[in-house]
């Protein structure tokens, strides 16, 4: 991708010094930069890695001397991360699907394909599809019949979206996606072991008559919002009878599985190994860090944080920052960590003061 510095800081919202016609042609670290590179120098403790670079423009911290540095010109902005945002998506190409239809990919009688939208090599487009305006659909993606999608969506290859279901404008797809699977619902004719374990928390499951499970079909599909992003290998699944449904502006990291009738609210974010068992509810900007577990039927409120590997086994009031393994107040977690790391030197302790204590007085 090729830009002037002045195109750069018109996107990016930067205050621009020094010469606007330099031409940018990617972002790099200040160490590695090339002349046609714009380093990324954003706090001072990169000023030495810069002047081991090659690059005419850096985006600098406030107060940098740009010319001191042997700089052409400079970029100075208020949130540099933010800034890297808008940057990045200048400065990408995207995945480079030929505009139209590849002629080895599948159409199915029905389907419909927007105005300006692009479908590669050995994509599956099943009957009854809809695809919106200037849509890309990367190499061997295959769309269920019946599916819908909005604009601008982004399909990336590999990616799997079942039948029926729904993305809104603007959805991001990475590649190895599985949107729309059937759930992971079986039952027994009886009532099985894990059923009785659950109502009593524990003890030994009773010796009962060998069953097999039996599969309860996934009558609904997937609703995604606009704006949502779905990360590599994620799995979303179909609802049994109400669809799961992904809200608008929400994030899922790879390796994320969400499962049938879970309910995601808005900008949300999911990160890698998140997993939602069946039919939990997660209201608005929660967050959840890598690897957290939330049980099936919980409800986790809006606001909520949850640290890395945390196991959200019940419900979680709004607003609340929690930790550990079963979830609590992430203070509570801290004090909780702090007070493991002394037992150690308290077993010595209570060692020591039964030594110190007299056999008679044991006897007494």
């Amino acid at each position: 991708m090729k830009m002037t510095l002045g195109e750069v800081a018109a996107a990016i919202g930067a205050r621009l010094e020094g010469d606007p016609d330099i031409v940018i042609r990617g972002a790099a670290e200040p160490a590695a930069a090339g002349p046609e590179h714009l380093a990324l120098a954003t706090n001072p403790r990169y000023a030495e890695a810069l002047g081991r670079g090659a690059a005419r423009a850096a985006v600098l911290w406030e107060g940098a001397d740009w010319r001191a540095m042997g700089l052409d010109a400079a970029l100075f902005v208020a949130r540099p991360r933010y800034a890297l945002a808008h940057l990045t998506a200048a400065l990408d190409p995207g995945p480079g699907i030929a505009a139209g239809i590849h002629p080895t990919a599948i159409v199915e009688a029905g389907a419909t394909v927007g105005p300006g939208a692009a479908v590669g090599p050995f994509a599956v487009i099943g009957a009854g599809v809809t695809i919106g305006r200037n849509a890309r659909i990367g190499p061997h993606v295959v769309i269920g019949a019946g599916a819908a999608l909005g604009d601008d969506v982004l399909l990336h290859a590999g990616a799997r979206v079942g039948e029926r279901v729904t993305l809104g404008d603007r959805v991001i797809v990475q590649p190895g996606a599985v949107i729309g699977a059937d759930g992971f619902s079986f039952v027994t004719p009886d009532k099985s072991a894990v059923e009785a374990v659950r109502e009593n928390l524990g003890g030994s499951p009773e010796a009962a008559a060998p069953q097999a499970w039996t599969r309860i079909h996934s009558l609904g599909a997937v609703r995604v919002g606009d704006d949502v992003e779905i990360g590599a290998n994620t799995t979303i699944d179909r609802g049994t009878v109400a669809d799961t449904v992904i809200g608008r502006g929400t994030k899922l990291d790879n390796l994320v599985h969400v499962g049938h009738n879970v309910v995601i609210g808005e900008d949300c974010l999911l990160c890698g190994q998140v997993g939602v068992a069946g039919s939990a509810r997660i209201g608005d900007r929660v967050v959840l860090a890598g690897q957290c577990g939330v049980s099936d039927h919980v409800t986790v409120g809006s606001d909520v944080i949850a640290g890395g590997a945390t196991k959200i086994f019940t419900n979680v009031p709004s607003g609340r920052a929690v930790l550990g393994m079963p979830a609590v107040r992430m203070e509570q977690q801290v004090e909780i960590y702090k007070a493991l790391r002394r037992l150690p030197r308290l077993f010595e302790l209570v060692r020591e003061l039964k030594k110190a204590v007299p056999k008679s007085a044991k006897n007494d």
